[in-house]
């Protein structure tokens, strides 16, 4: 059993944190703002993304991991992988050019909610399937 395909993605996505914390340590710089936003709509803005991407990929590259170590097939992996990995870096574009509603944001937290709910629903059966063949 292996996780190398869960820790390249879990290696991109750590890589679009620090992204997502770069931008905020800038605009907090620029704005010379400590904590909080000091009511600029950027940091704001900034400071969402990187906490939604927070509150998002931990459960998500857990799921990711299960779904390899319950034996899916490679490509499965991948699949998914990629897809958290676009809607992360889509929906961190997106709350960074807009506040309000966007297609980006839209698009982005649609995929991160996809690929959780795929690897959820597999990770589930895979478990229930192992449960009741490890008792044969």
């Amino acid at each position: 059993m292996t996780i190398l395909n869960t820790a390249i993605y879990a290696a991109l996505l750590g890589l679009v944190l620090l992204a997502l914390t770069l931008n905020v340590v800038r605009l907090r710089r620029e704005r010379r703002v400590g904590i909080g936003h000091g009511d600029h709509e950027d940091l704001h803005r900034a400071i969402r993304a990187h906490g939604n991407f927070v509150e998002y990929v931990p459960m998500a590259l857990i799921l990711l991991l299960s779904v390899e170590l319950l034996a899916y097939r490679a490509w499965v992996v991948h699949a998914l992988g990629i897809a958290l990995v676009i809607g992360r870096v889509v929906h961190g574009y997106g709350l960074a050019r807009s506040s309000g509603a966007s297609t980006a944001r839209s698009f982005g937290i649609g995929l991160t909610w996809l690929v959780i709910l795929v690897a959820s629903v597999m990770t589930l059966l895979g478990a229930l399937v192992g449960m009741f063949t490890a008792y044969e």
